[in-house]
């Protein structure tokens, strides 16, 4: 089994779920004892949303490239940025080290295509929907993403960071989500994107008014299968 090296703390609610479901997967497949080799460096979100409020990717790429090295050198066998919005910066953090970076846009247009979905809605931060990354890296992989308009782009945004975050689930929350999916259905969204790390404590992808896909877990799964090397899960009761 190879270590997976998780860069977490952004934030420790969504980190907690890597955690949760890396272990769970790797539970159903080698059996009831058994659990992932993991290295996790979570660190202090605070400081990262002070890079991310100032613009500074740069520093942000330097604070996480440096965890990556670290995790390398204590004998991770790949690495995971566990949030969405900081794979803007994920080439400069794979550039620093030798093992691979498990990139969440490429796992998750991955399951997209495999699933026949060709216009998802993202729903994530203000960053990841606004800055282009996300949907350029989509784009170059035969995916055309939608985004929420202006203000419920800011309604999205708040939830994640003001709530989901915090530790904060409201059903008044998911309510204002479920809205704007409704509105990305009549605009010819074919499925939805949990494009932050957060949104799964507060929607289930199989209970929206569309295909969901949560990026958590297609994330933790790219990771198991990777440490794992692909091998069958052990029975179809634990699949």
């Amino acid at each position: 089994m190879e270590t997976i090296g998780l860069i977490g703390g952004m934030s420790f609610e969504s980190s907690a779920v890597y955690y949760r479901l890396v272990n769970e997967m790797v539970r159903a497949r080698r059996g009831d004892l058994a659990s992932a080799e993991i290295i996790l460096h979570s660190v202090n979100f605070e400081g990262i949303v002070a890079l991310q409020k100032a613009g500074d990717w740069a520093g942000a790429a330097r604070r996480l490239g440096d965890v990556a090295e670290r995790l390398q050198a204590a004998g991770a066998g790949c690495i995971l940025i566990c949030t969405n919005t900081m794979h803007l910066i994920a080439d400069e953090v794979a550039a620093k080290v030798s093992v691979p970076l498990i990139h969440i846009i490429d796992e998750t247009a991955k399951s997209l295509q495999a699933a026949g979905r060709k216009r998802p809605l993202l729903l994530a931060t203000r960053y990841t929907m606004e800055h282009g990354f996300y949907g350029e890296r989509m784009k170059s992989l035969g995916l055309d993403i939608m985004v929420p308009e202006a203000a419920d782009r800011t309604t999205v945004h708040d939830i994640i960071f003001n709530e989901l975050c915090a530790g904060r689930v409201h059903d008044r929350s998911r309510e204002k989500l479920i809205d704007i999916i409704d509105r990305a259905v009549e605009n010819g969204a074919d499925s939805i994107i949990l494009g932050c790390t957060e949104i799964c404590l507060i929607l289930d992808p199989d209970r929206l008014p569309l295909p969901g896909f949560d990026t958590t877990t297609i994330h933790a799964r790219a990771a198991v299968e990777f440490a794992l090397g692909g091998e069958e899960e052990e029975t179809e009761e634990a699949a």
